[in-house]
């Protein structure tokens, strides 16, 4: 048998299409779930022993959304709380500053570092003490 050789143009072997095989499925429309809704699940969650995974797949939620909705309500309930009641401003009475006397630091500083032993007793400059261990510690 002979086998001829044959030339076969590389248009008819390779696509050279340059669409995306496969295609994007519109997306559907959200849900929507009220205000009240949200509020219901968090409170659920924040039972003793409730189960955010449970609760969310009892109401057709997926947990992530749950948790995501208890940060958003965590991070907000300061304000909603003053939202829902009046503001109102509290008398406020300005006092003397009272200054308590300062008392020295008086006590032991006992430092030992190999074979040096050193130990301040009384006040302190703080400078001189700076000083010290300045030496010691080389």
């Amino acid at each position: 048998m002979n086998f001829g050789t044959a030339v076969v143009p590389t248009n008819l072997i390779m696509d050279t299409n340059s669409q995306p095989v496969i295609q994007r499925a519109p997306r559907g429309n959200y849900r929507r779930h009220s205000l009240e809704f949200k509020r219901k699940l968090v409170a659920l969650t924040l039972e003793p022993g409730a189960s955010v995974a449970r609760i969310a797949r009892e109401h057709g939620v997926n947990a992530n959304q749950v948790f995501s909705w208890r940060k958003l309500f965590e991070a907000a309930l300061p304000v909603s709380d003053v939202s829902t009641q009046e503001a109102a401003l509290l008398p406020v009475v300005l006092a003397e500053a009272a200054t308590a006397p300062v008392q020295p630091d008086i006590g032991t500083i006992t430092l030992e570092i190999g074979r040096v032993r050193l130990r301040i007793d009384g006040q302190t400059d703080p400078s001189t003490l700076a000083q010290i261990l300045d030496r010691v510690l080389r």
